[in-house]
């Protein structure tokens, strides 16, 4: 289905919501060529009716929201498009344009993941992530076992606070060893999916 711009005088809302939180982010309008540089940059980019003029949102901040999917509504004449946000989306430095928060707990794991996917592709100098990288599959994989003992060692003392915070350190380890042997989360869950079944 072709696009209505002509409906709206050559503007279609365009409403953006978190793909992981689902939370809606805001609202932004859309020309064709707004929505062409979209759809070939992965970022989301409006066409301002204050300034007249198109601009990518995070442009000047970084707070980018990077395009999941793109979905047109039964008339064709609105966007609802997900994204990850790279950061707060409003100007004033809320989480949303409504002032309200979006929690990402639910889904944190989704994002650190693409957070240590990210410091592969594109290592950052001073990241712990990267030196990770840097020093190969062998270290990464002692890190894992070393977190693994720190475990095992709160469990079986029963120091609640400690075991959190050694799960947090095992988790992430296992992580950035996943990445490395390009094992994804979605993977795992396909699995854990298939075996419930």
């Amino acid at each position: 289905m072709e696009l209505d711009f002509k409906k709206g005088g050559g503007l279609i809302p365009a409403v953006i919501q978190d793909a992981d939180t689902k939370a809606v982010l805001m609202l932004g309008y859309m020309n064709e060529e707004a929505y062409k540089l979209s759809k070939e940059s992965g970022k989301v980019t409006f066409y301002s009716r204050t300034r007249d003029k198109i601009w990518t949102k995070g442009e000047t901040s970084g707070n980018f929201l990077d395009i999941v999917s793109v979905q047109e509504d039964c008339d064709a004449d609105t966007l609802l498009i997900k994204v990850h946000p790279r950061g707060p989306v409003c100007h004033t430095g809320h989480d949303t344009c409504f002032g309200t928060e979006n929690p990402d707990f639910t889904h944190f794991l989704e994002k650190l993941e693409r957070v240590i996917q990210g410091r592969k592709i594109n290592p950052v100098s001073g990241s712990y992530t990267a030196k990770l990288f840097e020093k190969g599959s062998k270290k990464i994989a002692q890190k894992v076992g070393e977190e693994a003992a720190e475990v095992i060692i709160e469990a079986v003392d029963d120091n609640r606070e400690r075991l959190q915070e050694e799960i947090g350190d095992l988790l992430y380890h296992l992580l950035v060893l996943m990445t490395d042997k390009d094992i994804s989360l979605q993977d795992i869950n396909l699995l854990l999916s298939n075996r419930h079944r």
